[in-house]
């Protein structure tokens, strides 16, 4: 039993957790490992084992993972910040986040970049991108029935529409685009070993960084050429390049692939999105919900907190497992369930509080109309493999699919 402070109805804490749960359950493709749901009953709050021997904590509650993601006594600086999951990240300390990598900081440095990049995300930009999204996916759904009746749906569909999307936004060339996306991609690829994934987000800062000048000689409409009016050094609009690239194109890619594979294995959530496509909003806000592509999240305690009943003392790791927070059935009935016409407001897939993501207004703009349009264009669209036998993808910092072939 749970007590309202989060903690087991008895006053000892459990043990340690020997390691952070990973091991998605067998068949469910699309459901966290199983142990997070024990986890959250028993104790929403957990002391757990790193890699590194730091004895830290884990949170699977939607509440404490929302609570400290808002709490400005806990830090993201990758220096303070524990890994969870064995490999090189868990190995080493991280240094301190370079000049521009906002993500990493806390405020104030944290604040100035985000002021100076949330004036560039305004409404009308959004509505104009919205548009632009909208133009973008016809055409690749134009080219995916030139290519027909079977297409790899990841490739020529999920994959192109993020990718050009950030290209216009940082205005990268047309004829650099192919590079671009393909450096992007590896940087995320933990299959490919680490050696491969800092080459390739080598080449992306050095791509970038050309990128800077040549929008300091010669201003474009698009972000990164508005930010050379500002005070910031070429370093920093590199690493923001960086940043939003890293934010808004790998990770929207996967939402809208896992998107189209559970809703064609779910028959009936599909047709009740093809019946009320003027409902799309709310089922890609339960899609973000029901999928969390990003699985978890880490922050650090500055000084020492209460939380739920415990002593998190400065310097402890807590890892925030929001794929068990989206799945929490005292915010969410029936919460491993995919309900198209659920509100499944305050998901967390976004993060919550200064560091939700900046660009979250557009990634539900792509999946939306890339959902609603896909199956309006091809509403007989089925797997064209057994759903088994999709690909999915295990060695990436993002929950997704290795490809989606397709049929119509």
């Amino acid at each position: 039993m749970v007590n309202p402070t989060g903690t087991t109805g008895t006053s000892e804490p459990l043990p340690p957790l020997a390691a952070l749960p990973t091991e998605r359950p067998a068949g469910c493709p699309f459901d966290p490992p199983a142990e997070f749901a024990q986890l959250r009953e028993e104790e929403p709050l957990r002391s757990m084992v790193y890699p590194d021997g730091h004895v830290g904590w884990l949170a699977t509650s939607h509440s404490l993972v929302r609570e400290v993601l808002a709490d400005n006594r806990f830090s993201t600086r990758p220096e303070l910040v524990h890994w969870p999951v064995p490999g090189p990240a868990a190995e080493y300390t991280a240094p301190p986040a370079e000049p521009g990598m906002f993500l990493r900081m806390d405020a104030p440095e944290h604040t100035r970049y985000r002021r100076l990049l949330a004036g560039k995300f305004t409404t009308r930009r959004m509505r104009l991108l919205t548009e632009r999204v909208e133009q973008v996916t016809a055409e690749r759904l134009d080219a995916m029935e030139r290519q027909g009746p079977t297409v790899d749906l990841f490739q020529e569909f999920a994959l192109p529409i993020p990718a050009q999307m950030m290209c216009e936004l940082l205005g990268v060339p047309y004829e650099d685009r192919e590079f671009f996306e393909r450096q992007a991609i590896a940087t995320n690829d933990n299959s490919q070993g680490p050696e491969a994934q800092f080459a390739a987000y080598g080449e992306l800062q050095k791509f970038l960084g050309e990128l800077v000048l040549a929008k300091r000689a010669k201003p474009t409409d698009d972000v990164l050429s508005e930010l050379t009016d500002s005070d910031l050094t070429d370093e920093e609009l590199t690493n923001i390049g960086a940043l939003l690239l890293g934010a808004g194109f790998d990770t929207t890619a996967n939402m809208i692939g896992l998107s189209v594979y559970a809703l064609l294995t779910h028959p009936d959530q599909l047709a009740a999105l093809q019946a009320e496509p003027e409902r799309a909003d709310q089922a890609v806000e339960e899609l973000l919900r029901y999928l969390t592509i990003t699985d978890t999240g880490m922050r650090t305690a500055l000084e020492d907190v209460e939380l739920a009943g415990r002593t998190v003392k400065a310097g402890d790791t807590i890892t925030l497992a929001v794929q068990a927070a989206n799945r929490d059935p005292e915010k969410y009935p029936n919460p491993d369930v995919l309900d198209v016409r659920r509100q499944a407001a305050g998901q967390l897939t976004f993060g919550h509080g200064i560091h939700q993501c900046l660009g979250q207004h557009l990634a539900r703009v792509e999946v939306r109309v890339a959902l609603v349009e896909l199956f309006k264009r091809f509403p007989g669209l089925r797997l064209a493999i057994p759903a088994e036998e999709v690909p999915l993808r295990t060695d990436s910092d993002f929950h997704g699919v290795v490809s989606l072939p397709v049929t119509w």
